[in-house]
């Protein structure tokens, strides 16, 4: 206490958009998260390896009476999901359709809206979005087909004229309607989910093997006190992956040098574990539910639509180690306390950017800031478990927090299971 040095290793999920765009947003809400606590935060441009996997970046963060510094690695993957993207559409729709009526048929659609109703529809919706544009072209090559009968032309080239024209239509609505609808790119989320669980990706089993790697490389020889394995969206399993594979290098990893934290935001684990052939997943979360060594804090919104809420990332897979568990700590995080309400009413229908606010900056100081999780002056384990006294470090008079600080370094209280970064009430995240 506090922290001068920290590690955070972010983990990219299923997101074409990679380094430039992401280093962009990161700046530009960096800057925001600054403006909102009347801080400091300069951050340094990116530094790429040479083999392209990692790119890192330094921010330094001043306070009146506190001071961070944190290097910030990105691990990539945008070059596979951008050759997926690239893939003909034809062939997206044909296995990605083939993929859904498989998971309908094995049970796996039924155990998603046992697991979570939201993600379930959200997982649907591609396919019956894809199922409208396909009857609206098909109306149109019918109506054609009726037209070019009409005029005498025989059966055989009428219906094979009106063939061509559905195929053209839905392949047409389908390119130029994709920054609407996100429908390919739904479909190819779905076919390298089905793909990842089933063993059919080597190439990203091989770089998750070189980035854990990596992870028991720095803890070996970073200075920081802290060492945060960040994983959001898709990068939630993948960043469970890494930190497993890592323990397994290096079985006494969390035990030297830096702590170590798992920290995953707007999981959706079921969509790998849920799968019949994925026990070395399963086997990975129950590695890491008794790891003494790892903290694992997993954050939950039911806002989001694109994480599985309420769903216990080890129970939920028929994982059961007993007396033995000691991970995840759950969080459910209230975005309606984060976001300013008159920006809250149009904020909560965009899924994409709600889904993304786990990774964004505050509009209203909380107890849940990812900027200051990352560029903060408290432990991660501390600020979530005594999220009032960490809001106070930061928002409070100095008697407030002397008070923080004080309840900070207190030996810590009995573990929860579940904790709800809403519960406070707001008169008394600023209470000394």
């Amino acid at each position: 206490m506090p922290v001068l040095n920290r590690h955070i290793i972010y983990v990219q999920g299923y997101d074409p958009r990679g380094l430039a765009q992401y280093y962009r947003m990161f700046r530009t809400e960096l800057r925001k998260f600054g403006r909102l606590y009347e801080l400091v935060a300069n951050i340094g441009r990116p530094q790429v390896a040479a083999d392209g996997e990692i790119a890192s970046w330094t921010i330094e963060t001043t306070a009146p009476d506190w001071q961070t510094r944190t290097r910030y690695d990105f691990l990539r993957f945008e070059d596979f999901i951008q050759h997926d993207l690239a893939a003909p559409i034809w062939h997206t729709v044909f296995h990605a359709v083939w993929i859904y009526w498989r998971l309908v048929f094995s049970g796996t659609i039924a155990r998603f809206w046992k697991a979570n109703w939201r993600f379930a529809t959200f997982i649907t919706y591609p396919h019956l979005m894809l199922l409208g544009e396909a009857l609206c072209a098909a109306g149109f090559a019918f109506i054609f087909e009726k037209g070019l009968a009409a005029i005498g032309v025989p059966d055989l080239f009428s219906i094979l004229a009106a063939t061509a024209l559905f195929v053209a239509l839905l392949g047409t609505a389908l390119k130029y309607t994709e920054n609407q609808t996100y429908l390919l790119y739904l479909l190819c989320d779905t076919i390298w989910t089905w793909e990842f669980s089933h063993r059919q990706r080597p190439e990203w089993d091989e770089r998750i093997d070189r980035f854990a790697q990596y992870l028991v490389d720095v803890a070996r020889k970073s200075d920081a006190e802290e060492i945060v394995v960040v994983g959001h969206s898709s990068g939630s399993f993948l960043g469970t992956e890494i930190l497993a594979r890592a323990l397994k290098l290096d079985p006494s990893l969390g035990q030297h040098g830096p702590r170590i934290v798992l920290l995953t935001l707007g999981g959706n684990y079921p969509i790998v574990g849920f799968h019949k052939v994925s026990q070395d997943f399963r086997d990975h979360l129950r590695q890491l539910a008794v790891e003494p060594s790892i903290d694992w804090i997993e954050c939950q919104a039911r806002k989001d639509v694109m994480n599985f809420f309420q769903f216990d990332p080890v129970a939920g897979h028929g994982i059961d180690v007993g007396a033995a568990r000691r991970n995840p700590t759950i969080l459910a995080v209230r975005f309606r306390e984060i976001i300013k309400p008159e920006h809250y009413n149009l904020f909560r229908w965009k899924f994409f950017r709600v889904h993304f606010q786990f990774v964004m900056a505050n509009e209203l100081p909380h107890a849940y800031d990812f900027f200051m999780i990352v560029c903060g002056p408290i432990p991660l384990r501390e600020r979530m478990t005594r999220p009032e006294a960490a809001l106070t470090v930061v928002t409070g008079d100095a008697t407030a927090r002397e008070w923080a600080w004080k309840q900070l370094e207190a030996p810590p209280a009995d573990r929860t299971d579940a904790v709800d970064l809403g519960a406070m009430e707001p008169s008394a995240r600023r209470r000394g």
